[in-house]
């Protein structure tokens, strides 16, 4: 890490392969093909700092140059995903801040968004508890999500005088649950629980709370031992399809599957159908 950085722009040197890294303000077990991120400060339910903002931005940077790791976990220690910014360590000192101060940080918790977008792995988060503000955004910036029926999501950002559009939630929220939705929640900042965010398609499903970190951790490892290369390019069609019309989007569909027709887990799956036995996908 750059000692002399001054909050909020700190970098930190992580190279692939990812199960090798030590984080310092989370933490980080790479099993098998599944990295698992968890938020580790329960005593006051997970909130994030300067410094775990950039560690985790540097590490979803690194994923998208690790061949090891085929999909990530995120979740939050205790019984709580994540209460969003911290309020002494982030919220208070963000108040003497000028306005190019307050610019670099909050470009900055973007860049944790668009690292997210861009790594290859599908992310699936596990969320229990308290999931607000940035946990909020994390969790919205991830692929898949279970919930639990206890957990209260909010994005809370005008219950402190903000704007709902923080980190790309005015983009991403309203492709997951709609616009109207979305609304609300952006306007209002009020707590979506577990059974309606299942109900309105934020949570993919909803499990007890002792099994929210293995059925996630059961759907990454399914997702890990899938065509993975083609689940990459899954991924990256989502995020470039919002931009195209239906047109560009059927284009850049052939061109891409015609990319994943190359792949020995194509030609795998073939063999293996023609055999009647099930594939086994190695990712090339």
């Amino acid at each position: 890490m750059s000692d002399d950085a001054p909050r909020g722009q700190e970098t930190y040197a992580i190279t692939p392969p990812v199960r090798d890294y030590r984080p310092r303000h989370f933490l980080l077990e790479v099993a098998g093909k599944t990295a698992t991120i968890t938020l580790n400060r329960p005593e006051r339910k997970n909130p994030l700092t300067f410094q775990s903002y950039a560690e985790l931005r540097d590490l979803f940077r690194a994923l998208q140059f690790d061949d090891d790791v085929k999909t990530v976990v995120v979740t939050g220690a205790g019984g709580n995903f994540c209460s969003g910014g911290d309020v002494f360590e982030i919220i208070e000192p963000l108040l003497s801040r000028d306005m190019p101060g307050l610019l670099q940080f909050t470009r900055m918790t973007g860049e944790l968004v668009k690292a997210m977008r861009a790594c290859p792995q599908p992310i699936v988060a596990a969320i229990d508890g308290i999931c607000v503000g940035a946990g909020a955004i994390i969790a919205m910036a991830s692929d898949l999500r279970v919930g639990t029926a206890r957990a209260k999501v909010a994005f809370l950002f005008n219950k402190v005088g903000l704007a709902g559009c923080d980190m790309g939630a005015c983009a991403i929220l309203p492709r997951i649950i709609g616009q109207g939705r979305a609304s609300e929640l952006l306007y209002t900042g009020r707590v979506m629980k577990g059974d309606e965010a299942e109900r309105w398609g934020f949570f993919n499903r909803l499990v007890e709370p002792e099994a929210v970190l293995v059925e996630a951790t059961v759907l990454a490892n399914e997702l890990s031992a899938g065509p993975t290369f083609a689940n990459a390019m899954t991924k990256r069609m989502l995020h470039m399809e919002w931009d195209m019309s239906v047109d560009q989007a059927i284009e850049a569909e052939a061109m891409a599957q015609a990319v994943c027709m190359k792949t020995e887990d194509y030609r795998r799956a073939f063999e293996a159908f023609a055999s009647k036995q099930t594939p086994v996908f190695k990712g090339d």
